[in-house]
């Protein structure tokens, strides 16, 4: 370091990293004023680049830099000469692809399907420690005054850090790298020395395994000089470009472990969607000052659901406090999940680590919103002796009262799960979004715990709207997905009413793919979405000359019907009615079990008009056996946005397959000549 004036100093830095693996150092040259007139200062980053609105996760900070005049600690963040833009890791766009090289270090000491269990947590790492960076030595001085006052010094920490959490120690990952021979023994003093929140997030991640097995590799020193030397500041890596760098390594790690990348996230894109269809219909929250409303995610994986839908209420009423609950059961995914609450300024108390279906984590909570995306098709098994003693011992007054569906798919139990978590109509009511595949929407039955959570969710007037998504939005799935809006407070004319949107065709092709995922809903197509959805009216569009619908509205008992059972007499040799000998049944014909037969009746429509009309002129003999009878609902949704085309008529078929042949037998004539 050179001083050059009184308000002037040159530092020059030279990398030992590049001088180790290029065989030179390259020097870095900064130049820092403190108060000259006339020099270049760092340019301010845009409002747009503190704080994020479309990321699926929000690392975002509360400002911390010192008062006008202060010394502020100048940031590595220009490319240093002697190097090209894609040498400095910070200009690469893609800052996933440089965290990932860590896994160059790892390999052959690790399974590839365990690299996430190191990058993860030595990112969050590395990205608290920049953001303690500034407030590092003025928490020190106040630790000190603190404790030699007899004072608990936590509060004041926390207070002076202007973060959820504080660090004591006087290490950071630089410091680290000047003690190779007790890297191991100052990594975990410098972890210990966190705030308790922050501690457990490293226990979750099992973090400290993780050192003991890279220390006796050899890596650990390697992996943490890997870190210290990338800067992930807010204000030189943002709050979206962050969260999309975990959602790459997320769905990296799911790849090389053959897990499913969607029980960690859901496309963001998707997010936006849900959350806009979430707060379209709440003014208050939108514009009133002050107001505060609770979000809440019971399979909230890293959070993004939570943090988007935050992003969202704060862009529109700055004045608004969402206060965010969630529980997950993935122990990575909800160390991510706790570290982007905490760094966001929520309680992270609220964030719980379980499985929500047999041990709900917030019993008794009720609340504004919510969102989820639970795992689609995945069995229940493992958790059906807890879920089937709740339902039989609570009934209604649980959350599983109305049914339970087949062990091989517990996607309804999460939306009977977020239905007992729905604060009561007279106290405001809440609404959620909910993202299931096809299965909820018709599988089983009349009769069968499937129909009877239809049956529930419909005569009580909770689902405002289903909208089928494209397939192939998912990464882990191509499968056609469909979100729910479900409320307990229905505005007047959406009552008794169930919207339907197809917004399958509403999607633009990926550049590239990720895993499964090769479409995407633009902005505009989000937009589209929620204009259907807030117009709430029957709309249709053009497709190949022909008018299409794309919005249809209907009534809740249309998706009802009664399954009744056809019953035809059993014959003797000689064709006549066999009767009943004894019994309730005596004297009457016997049914034949053979020609039994069932038949869906809508609920609008009478039975036995229905059964006149359309039974009993190709059945005489038949008659309904009406104790059998039993109610049912199911949501064909395909079939209500199907539109026949004819098919083209025979002479043009004709035609066309003799254009062919005729060119087959000229092609054949050429060859035999």
């Amino acid at each position: 370091m050179l001083t050059l004036a009184p308000s002037i100093t040159l530092t020059i830095w030279v990398s030992p990293l590049r001088a180790r693996v290029c065989g030179f150092g390259a020097v870095w040259l900064r130049c820092s004023s403190l108060a000259g007139p006339g020099l270049p200062r760092r340019r301010a980053l845009p409002a747009s680049a503190k704080t994020a609105h479309s990321g699926a996760f929000n690392w975002g900070i509360k400002d911390n830099r010192p008062p006008s005049g202060a010394c502020t600690p100048a940031r590595n963040n220009v490319t240093p000469p002697g190097l090209t833009q894609n040498d400095h890791p910070m200009a690469d766009p893609n800052l996933s692809s440089f965290i990932w090289s860590v896994a160059d270090l790892l390999r052959g000491d690790y399974k590839q399907s365990e690299y996430g269990k190191v990058i993860l947590p030595f990112t969050v790492l590395r990205r608290l420690d920049c953001v303690l960076e500034r407030t590092k030595a003025i928490v020190l001085a106040e630790k000190e005054v603190r404790a030699a006052a007899g004072l608990n010094p936590a509060p004041f920490l926390l207070r002076i850090s202007g973060q959820l959490f504080f660090n004591t120690s006087p290490l950071d990952l630089k410091k680290l790298m000047g003690d190779q021979d007790h890297i191991g023994e100052n990594l975990r003093a410098y972890l210990q020395a966190f705030s308790p929140a922050v501690r457990d997030i490293f226990e979750s991640f099992e973090f400290h395994t993780q050192i003991d097995k890279l220390a006796k590799s050899g890596l650990l020193y390697l992996v943490s000089e890997k870190f210290a030397n990338i800067d992930l500041h807010p204000e030189v890596v943002s709050n979206a470009r962050m969260g999309a760098v975990f959602e790459e390594l997320i769905r990296k790690f799911a790849e090389l472990s053959n897990e499913t990348a969607g029980e960690h996230f859901t496309p963001r894109e998707v997010i936006r969607l849900m959350v806009n269809l979430l707060f379209i219909e709440d003014d208050q929250a939108l514009t009133q000052p002050g107001v505060v409303r609770s979000i809440y995610d019971p399979t909230a994986g890293t959070g993004g659901m939570l943090s988007v839908a935050g992003e969202h209420l704060a862009s529109h009423n700055p004045d608004a406090r969402l206060v965010m609950y969630g529980q997950e059961l993935n122990p990575e995914s909800y160390a991510i999940c706790k570290a982007d609450m905490l760094i966001k300024g929520q309680d992270i108390a609220n964030i719980i680590f379980g499985n929500t279906l047999s041990a709900d984590g917030l019993p008794g909570k009720h609340f504004d919103y919510m969102l989820s995306n639970p795992p689609f098709g995945v069995e229940w098994k493992k958790i059906e002796k807890e879920i089937r003693a709740e339902a039989g011992r609570m009934g209604f007054n649980g959350r599983f009262g109305p049914g339970l569906p087949r062990v091989s798919d517990g996607s309804l139990l999460f939306l009977l799960h977020l239905i007992s978590k729905m604060r009561p109509a007279k106290d405001g009511g809440s609404r959620f979004g909910i993202v299931l595949n096809g299965s909820p929407l018709f599988t089983g039955g009349a009769g069968s715990g499937e129909s009877e959570i239809r049956r529930y969710v419909l005569e009580n007037d909770l689902v405002e709207a289903i909208i089928g998504l494209p397939t192939d939005m998912f990464y882990n799935t191509g499968i056609s997905t469909y979100v729910w809006i479900v409320s307990n407070r229905k505005p007047a004319a959406r009552k008794g009413k169930l919207q339907l949107i197809d917004a399958s065709g509403f999607w633009q092709k990926m550049r590239k793919s990720l895993g499964s995922k090769r479409r995407e809903l633009s902005s505009e197509h989000i937009d589209e979405i929620t204009r259907l959805f807030g117009n709430f009216e029957e709309a249709s569009q053009e497709v190949d000359g022909a008018r299409v619908p794309i919005s249809r509205i209907f009534k809740n008992e249309d998706f009802g019907y009664r399954a009744i059972t056809v019953e035809r007499p059993e014959r003797d040799a000689a064709g006549n009615i066999v009767l009943a000998t004894k019994g309730k049944a005596k004297g009457k014909p016997l049914p034949d079990s053979s020609l039994r037969d069932s038949e869906n009746v809508p609920l609008c429509e009478d039975v036995e008009t229905y059964f006149k009309r359309e039974v009993l002129p190709h059945a005489p003999d038949a008659w309904i056996d009406h104790d059998k009878t039993k109610v049912g609902y199911e949501i064909p949704f395909n079939r209500h946005f199907y539109v026949f085309k004819p098919p083209r008529p025979l002479s043009e078929i004709d035609a066309e397959l003799k254009g062919v042949t005729d060119r087959i037998l000229t092609l054949i004539s050429g060859l035999t000549k």
